[in-house]
């Protein structure tokens, strides 16, 4: 359990350290917002799944319904973090932000 445990954890951080790093490099905010949105996303899912994982490792019914409040959390988080993903990019879009175009050349929205 152990292992899969810090499995969980060292992708949780992968991924985390591609999202910092997409953040830091992508050209333009929507880039930026989906690399946040899919990326840190998944980081989230892994830690909160390892933390889920040393919860139930003592078999009683407290943890186990700490258990179930963990992956209610998981559950909310893989719904609720691309729903707000999504109306950032749609009010950059009402804002009139342009997306990047290659070339430095801007295009209307």
């Amino acid at each position: 359990m152990d292992i899969a445990i810090c499995i969980l954890l060292g992708l949780g951080l992968l991924f985390f350290t591609g999202g910092t790093l997409g953040l830091i490099r992508l050209p333009d905010v929507y880039s930026r917002l989906h690399m946040a949105g899919k990326i840190d996303t998944m980081g989230s899912i892994s830690l909160i799944a390892a933390l889920f994982l040393n919860e139930i490792e003592s078999f009683d019914m407290a943890h186990l319904l700490v258990g179930l409040k963990i992956l209610l959390v998981l559950f909310f988080q893989f719904l609720a973090s691309p729903t707000a993903c999504h109306a950032m990019v749609d009010a950059c879009l009402r804002a009139g932000l342009a997306p990047w175009v290659k070339g430095g050349q801007r295009s209307d929205p």
